[in-house]
């Protein structure tokens, strides 16, 4: 079990019921990749080749990004772009292990966040258990919200 109490039966659940899922192993909170880092350091490696003493680096500037140039054609074709994000706040289990009331708190920070965004990044979140039909429907037909199903 990990620190905020998410067995290691739970984090394997998902490949356990989907054998054809590639990896079967979803860590429960930060801290379950030392509790359990014989086998998610060999993962990591094995599908990421990201090697245990090696260092990931963050940086969020976008403007370092090292992007391919486009054309003003290429750009042209761009309707919409997503960006999934995958993990939590330090103190919150992940995915495996989020309990419905953190999940509650962590929408509630990442909402109060969002509001401070300036400048490029600055924009609405649109929360799926609150949105309008018009926010819902306009945002499908921009292609930033799948249909239902």
């Amino acid at each position: 079990m990990d620190k905020h109490g998410v067995p290691f039966e739970q984090m394997i659940l998902s490949g356990a019921q989907n054998v054809d899922s590639g990896i079967g192993i979803y860590a429960g909170s930060h801290d379950a990749y030392y509790t359990f880092s014989d086998i998610f350091d060999r993962v990591i490696e094995d599908y990421h080749k990201h090697p245990k003493q090696a260092k990931h680096i963050s940086n969020m500037d976008y403007t370092q990004l090292k992007c391919p140039p486009l054309s003003a054609e290429d750009a042209s074709m761009i309707i919409s772009t997503r960006i999934r994000v995958g993990r939590n706040f330090a103190d919150f289990p992940l995915g495996p292990g989020i309990s419905d009331q953190q999940r509650k708190q962590a929408f509630e920070y990442a909402l109060r966040a969002t509001k401070e965004f300036k400048g490029e990044l600055a924009g609405k979140m649109y929360p799926l258990d609150s949105m309008s039909e018009v926010d819902r429907r306009k945002l499908i037909d921009d292609h930033f919200l799948f249909k239902e199903g």
